[in-house]
C-alpha cells in the first residue's frame, strides 16, 4: 500500500473502530424513573457536605453530589426489587462517581473531598429511598 494512504487511512479506521466500540454499550444503562430526585438529593447533600468541611465552592459541591446520585440511582435500576439496597454499595458509587467527577472537573485538587462528597450523596440517596 502507498504510504500516503496508510498514513491517511490507517488513522482514520483506528478512529472509527475505536468509537464503535466504545459508544456501543453491551448492556443499555438503566435508571429508573426517580433519576431527577436522586440528582437532587445527591446535589443538595454534596452541597451540604462540602459546607461542612469548608472546601469547594458550591457549584462544583453539586456538580459532584449529582453526579453521585445519579451513580447511585443506574446502580439501583438494574435490581429486581429497587427497595432492596445495599448501604455500602450506594456509598461507594457514590464515591467513585464524586471522585472521578472532581478528577474531571478539578484535576489534582481534594481528591480525599471529593470522595468524602460522594459518600454523603450515596449514604443521603440510601437513607432517604429505605424510607419510603
Amino acid at each position: 500500500m502507498n504510504k500516503i494512504l496508510k498514513r491517511t487511512l490507517m488513522p482514520c479506521l483506528m478512529a472509527a473502530s475505536l468509537a464503535g466500540v466504545t459508544l456501543v454499550p453491551a448492556q443499555p444503562a438503566s435508571a429508573d424513573k426517580k433519576i431527577l430526585e436522586d440528582i437532587g438529593i445527591g446535589a443538595g447533600a454534596g452541597v451540604v457536605s462540602g459546607a461542612v468541611r469548608g472546601r469547594g465552592n458550591v457549584l462544583n459541591n453539586a456538580v459532584k453530589g449529582a453526579a453521585a446520585g445519579a451513580a447511585v440511582n443506574a446502580a439501583n435500576g438494574a435490581r429486581r426489587n429497587p427497595r432492596n439496597r445495599n448501604l455500602g454499595q450506594d456509598v461507594g458509587v457514590g464515591v467513585a462517581a464524586s471522585t472521578v467527577t472532581g478528577t474531571i472537573t478539578r484535576p489534582g485538587k481534594d481528591t480525599l473531598g471529593d470522595a468524602v462528597d460522594g459518600g454523603v450523596a450515596g449514604a443521603a440517596i440510601h437513607i432517604i429511598r429505605n424510607r419510603k
